[in-house]
């Protein structure tokens, strides 16, 4: 029965008058694409709903200029299917849309009895993985399967992105250097600066600006000061060094941002107070100019006080710094930390009742069957992986993938992000140098297995012989 609260829901919904467009966990449902629930309809119209299904999600093409993934966002996702369910009232807005007149009653009634009762097998949050190795597979019947790819390409998709830039950025400034970021303003959403906080840190970063993110995480935030409060005391109370010391009054731990004016002048007046003993610092930031000059002109005058930059950095820039003899400690990183070329992550069914299947669009060609990943090490740094079926054995290489849900059961509790970052300091240990380089890296050789190149051969064959069959 429809109650006036499921009523207040839809109205809300026709009229626009929800503009805030929030995210909470119970709508989590309806953050799907629409063909999501089309084909969910069409599967139970065709009685083939509760067929068991295998979704596989994977990466067909690294971005430009990486030579690996550090796969992330697996926290969020398994939190996603726990919470999965359709409320009487999402239910009364679907079909408050007319899209769903002929669907049939069982889709409403599954909708609202259902929730995620399948199996998940991933590989760990911080590993290191490549183009067409699965980084998740979902095994569950087919309209449960189907309904929630939008939401784990969402997640999945974002953090791997955030975590492998981060990853890079480590690799690069090296592990003495203090790694904080600074993209909450730049990225593309609320949600999406929450998330990429966190794969930040997993991947290799000390702390977060972002307090929400930061506390939910048991992090402590971490930030210096902006150009505004330079500025404002320094018109308000006469000059940048009274701005400096009253901040340091309240915030004496907190590094001074010392190019709102003249970063020379700055420099010399605060070691002046150092050097007399006046003021303790911690460090300063600059945030523009040539940093290289900067950088070392700064620490001629403050030789003991870290030197923060930032400003648009990112691997390539911070590569560059360091070739030219920059004397920077840490680094702040924001827009091109929490922005970039796309994971294209892609989620495709490559099983339905034991049948394999696959798709051999030109371009887009998927390998069917449930897959593992085995990884072969010779010295700590990988040397080959294989990708093979599942029943496949091997006492020399490692099963990367692991099943992480059984029967919508999660198996182990989440991980902290201390042990996601060293898991992926470790992955990134042991790559290759010419799978790690910034220019032009080369991917490690990702083999088929003789049993999975036979299951391929047999797939393309059965699939031509069903077409000319009903041609």
């Amino acid at each position: 029965m429809t109650t006036f609260s499921d009523l207040d829901y839809v109205n809300k919904q026709q009229t626009q008058q929800n503009q805030e467009l929030n995210l909470c966990a119970d709508d989590y449902s309806l953050l799907t694409d629409l063909y999501q629930l089309t084909m969910a309809a069409c599967y139970i119209g065709e009685g083939i709903e509760q067929r068991q299904a295998s979704f596989e999600l994977s990466v067909r093409r690294l971005p430009p200029n990486f030579g690996y993934l550090i796969a992330m966002g697996l926290a969020q996702a398994l939190a996603y299917l726990e919470k999965f369910r359709f409320n009487s009232s999402q239910i009364a807005a679907l079909q408050a849309t007319g899209i769903f007149a002929g669907a049939s009653d069982r889709f409403w009634s599954l909708l609202a009895e259902g929730k995620f009762t399948g199996d998940v097998w991933a590989v760990p949050e911080g590993t290191a993985v490549f183009a067409n190795q699965p980084l998740l597979r979902v095994e569950a019947p087919l309209w449960q399967a189907q309904l929630v790819e939008t939401y784990l390409l969402n997640t999945i998709n974002y953090q791997t992105l955030i975590a492998t830039k981060a990853a890079r950025l480590r690799d690069v400034a090296g592990e003495s250097a203090t790694l904080l970021e600074f993209g909450t303003r730049r990225a593309f959403s609320p949600q999406a600066s929450l998330w990429a906080a966190r794969a930040a840190l997993a991947g290799g970063l000390d702390s977060t600006s972002n307090v929400l993110a930061a506390l939910q995480l048991g992090q402590k935030p971490s930030g210096t000061m902006a150009h505004a409060l330079v500025m404002a005391l320094s018109a308000v109370e006469g000059t940048e060094e009274q701005a400096f010391s009253a901040f340091h009054r309240y915030f004496p731990g907190a590094p001074l941002l010392i190019d709102t004016y003249d970063t020379i002048a700055a420099a010399q007046r605060l070691a002046a107070k150092v050097n007399s003993g006046e003021m303790q610092l911690t460090g300063v930031r600059l945030d523009s100019g040539d940093l290289i000059t900067l950088s070392k002109q700064v620490r001629s005058l403050l030789p003991g006080v870290p030197i923060f930059a930032s400003g648009d950095l990112d691997e390539w820039e911070i590569a560059k710094l360091k070739a030219a003899g920059a004397e920077i400690d840490g680094y702040g990183l924001g827009t091109r930390l929490v922005t970039g070329s796309p994971v294209n992550g892609v989620y495709k069914l490559v099983d339905i009742d034991g049948i394999p299947v696959m798709k051999q669009s030109s371009g887009k060609i998927t390998y069917p069957g449930r897959k593992q990943i085995f990884r072969s090490l010779t010295g700590g740094k990988v040397k080959a992986d294989k990708l093979g079926l599942l029943e496949e054995s091997s006492l020399e290489e490692q099963a990367l993938l692991q099943l992480v849900v059984q029967q919508g059961k999660r198996l182990q509790p989440p991980e902290t992000v201390e042990t996601i970052r060293q898991r992926t300091a470790a992955s990134i240990a042991s790559l290759p140098q010419q799978t790690r380089r910034l220019d032009r890296p080369i991917a490690v050789e990702v083999q088929i297995s003789s049993a999975l190149q036979q299951l391929i051969d047999k797939t393309r064959k059965r699939t031509a012989q069903a077409h000319q069959t009903h041609t």
